[in-house]
This record gives C-alpha cells, sequence and structure tokens, in this order.
C-alpha cells in the first residue's frame, strides 16, 4: 500500500498529488490517501471515474478523510 498525505490541501492539489502518484505506480497497486479538504468528496471519486481507477473505500472522521484508491 502506497500512503498520500495532503493534508491541509486544497483543490485542486489533492487530486494533482493523486494524479502524479498514480503516473508512477503499477495495476493493481493501492493508495490510501488522507485529506482535510472536504471537496475530495467529490473530486476523487469523479476523478477516479475519468481515469478507470477504483474507490475502494472513503472514511471521514473529525479531523480527516481517508480515501483508499485502487489503479486500474
Amino acid at each position: 500500500m502506497h500512503y498520500l498525505d495532503v493534508k491541509n490541501m486544497l483543490c485542486p492539489i489533492p487530486v494533482i498529488r493523486l494524479s502524479e502518484m498514480v503516473n508512477k505506480l503499477n495495476t493493481g497497486d493501492i493508495i490510501h490517501m488522507t485529506a482535510t479538504d472536504k471537496g475530495v468528496l467529490q473530486d476523487i471519486p469523479a476523478w477516479c471515474k475519468v481515469h478507470g481507477n477504483k474507490v475502494v473505500k472513503i472514511e471521514e472522521n473529525k479531523s480527516d478523510i481517508n480515501i483508499i484508491v485502487e489503479i486500474k
């Protein structure tokens, strides 16, 4: 599993950082992204849909948002 910390970064930076990481990884790899910008709740699933990747899980708690993405 690969970890991507985009806490305290505002849109569009979390999507840009995810895209950069995906370009360096392989099909089947998993990324665990941690963010604080609530925009990722819509932006990351939309980005994954456009680029053919899969959101495995989204979990929101008091301090941050955790998103698990599988590279397809």
